[in-house]
Order: C-alpha cells, then structure tokens, then sequence
C-alpha cells in the first residue's frame, strides 16, 4: 500500500517513514483511525529531537508509535551509535596522550588533536541534526549504514 502523504510503499495501521494513518486502517482494532496528530509528534520532529541528547532517542526506540516508523529509528540509533563512537574516541585518545605524556611538546599535540576531533564530531552531529529536522536518511560516515541496518531502512 503507498501512503497518501509521503508516498513511500508500506503496511500496516501507520506509515512506516511518516507516521500517517494509511486508508482504511483503524488504530487498535478500533473503529476510529488514529491520526499522526494524536500520537504527540510528527516523525520529523521526534526525528530531530532524537539528536538533542541520547535520552530522547532511547526513548524514541521504546515508546510507540515512534519505535515503528523508520525515519525516527534510525535517527535514534545513529544518535546513540555517534554518541558512543565520540566516547571510545576520547577513550582512545586520553589513553595515548596518558601513554606519550613524557615527550616534550605532545600536550599541545594532543590539545589539538581534541579539538579536531571534537570539531568534526559536532559538525557531523550537527548536520545529522538539520538533515533530520527535513526528514531525510542522511547516513555518517562509518556509523550511518550501521543504524540503517538497525533501523530496517
């Protein structure tokens, strides 16, 4: 079945990308269908909230409607996945630094390399951010097509 207001070929009660009541579908079994406006929030915008802190998108992966549709899953999970990737990295590079500290000069080194490290992950953060704000599957590098894989899409 195509959804009227995305366009995209689903099943079910909802529309699998943007969280539309598809035609005929009844939420629950009921009579009446349940439409995106009762759910709370529209997919974009729990898409783009996912990337405000990793609590958003844990929750976004267990309530319903929002762990069912496809554009706020994996927003979520790449989310986490960036999240705990930035963490092992500064794990990572605490640890060399803590190993190499007896090297004159390698403080200001690494000083450094934690700032470009923590520019490229803010903009990468931030660009996922806008691109989910317009409701796009924009994939990061390395992490991007480990929460496509997880989110089904």
């Amino acid at each position: 079945m195509q959804c009227p207001s995305c366009s995209q070929e689903t099943s079910g009660a909802f529309c699998n990308f943007c969280g539309a009541t598809l035609a005929g579908a009844t939420a629950g079994g009921g009579s009446t269908p349940m439409s995106v406006a009762s759910t709370g929030l529209s997919p974009i915008t729990a898409a783009a909230i996912s990337y405000l802190t990793i609590i958003p998108s844990i929750i976004f992966l267990v309530l319903e409607p929002y762990k069912n549709m496809k554009l706020v899953k994996f927003h979520s999970i790449q989310n986490i996945a960036l999240a705990v990737a930035w963490v092992i990295v500064y794990i990572g590079l605490t640890v060399v630094s803590l190993a190499l500290h007896f090297i004159p000069f390698v403080g200001i080194l690494f000083l450094l390399l934690d700032l470009a490290v923590a520019v490229a992950f803010i903009a990468g953060w931030l660009i996922a951010l806008i691109k989910a704000s317009k409701g796009e599957f924009f994939k990061l590098p390395f992490i991007g097509a480990f929460a496509a894989k997880q989110a089904g899409v």
